[in-house]
């Protein structure tokens, strides 16, 4: 019988608030309370890398590199991350597979004036640390120049405001965890921009050896979720995906079927691969397979950096 868990996450307040989000599904299909569920804060090394590119000091597990150690000293039994910060490969020891009812994935602007991507001046500056979204915003507005900007939410509007961009792309899922839909110019649609692998996905990390924490996990995990997720993520295995992959994906579960499209840039942006297919919802695993290996002959491995 559990007693007490320690969930792990990133410190900051939007990551805290997904932390919040899974220790209120594990109370509600549990037998634990409140106090038996501890929440600690880790500052991982994406946090302290301020004003560079993540892929300059190593990529995505830099977002749960720490976090994923204090898993394995077993300082916490879950670790709490978004899906989309997670490295495709599984870190030896440990499990994700648990995932919590994904939330909007869709990509949004937040402007000064509140102009519409479309509506820009020619030549303004969009705010974003991701090649996917740059190379995604130049295929709409190739006029228009992307800079980088790193910090979180909070810190990337204010920059914002203070007149260091003209524009900001953000996940619609954390804007609406930290309730500030009001700054929201435009919502983008899946068609116009495909987010990252796992947008809106909140994952549930533990030890592959703990079985109380594995079978607690299982009671909270979202069935629908869960397929969607590892379908995109498998195009990221197959492609070998990391943060210098431009690489966008999405999923839908619709009747019987699930449908899912990526799109995969070449290295410079100039290129776009795309694929989309539709398979019985059973092959969930399958089709991010078949799609990433299409992509990867269709690109010649164009995207590696």
């Amino acid at each position: 019988m559990i007693k007490k868990i320690i969930i792990g996450s990133r410190g900051s307040k939007l990551a805290l608030l997904y932390a919040q989000k899974a220790k209120e599904v594990i109370i509600k299909n549990s037998s634990l309370s409140d106090e038996d569920i501890i929440i600690k804060s880790i500052t991982t090394k994406g946090d302290q890398v301020k004003d560079s590119r993540l892929s300059e000091f190593g990529g995505k597990g830099l977002f749960s590199s720490n976090i994923e150690k204090e898993l394995q000293d077993k300082s916490i039994d879950i670790a709490v991350h978004a899906l989309k910060d997670l490295p495709a490969i599984e870190t030896d020891g440990l499990i994700t597979d648990a995932f919590l009812e994904r939330n909007d994935p869709k990509e949004i602007l937040i402007s000064k004036d509140k102009k519409k991507l479309k509506e820009l001046d020619v030549k303004s500056i969009v705010g974003t640390s991701s090649f996917r979204r740059e190379f995604q915003i130049k295929k709409i507005r190739p006029d228009i120049n992307c800079k980088l900007i790193r910090g979180n939410v909070d810190t990337r509007i204010k920059k914002l405001k203070d007149g260091l961009y003209d524009a900001i792309i953000l996940s619609y899922a954390g804007l609406k965890y930290l309730q500030l839909e009001n700054e929201i110019t435009e919502i983008f649609k899946i068609e116009e921009i495909i987010p990252s692998v796992g947008q809106g996905i909140i994952a549930l990390q533990c030890k592959e050896d703990d079985q109380e924490i594995i079978s607690l996990l299982k009671k909270v995990n979202h069935e629908e979720t869960y397929k969607r997720a590892h379908s995109e993520r498998n195009i990221l295995k197959v492609l070998e995906g990391d943060c210098e992959t431009a690489i966008g994906a999405h999923s839908i579960i619709d009747g019987e079927n699930i449908i899912v499209e990526a799109e995969l840039f070449s290295l410079d942006g100039s290129k776009r691969f795309y694929e989309k297919k539709i398979k019985k919802i059973d092959k969930y695993r399958e089709i991010g397979k078949e799609i990433g290996e299409i992509l990867k002959t269709k690109s010649n491995n164009s995207y590696k950096r």
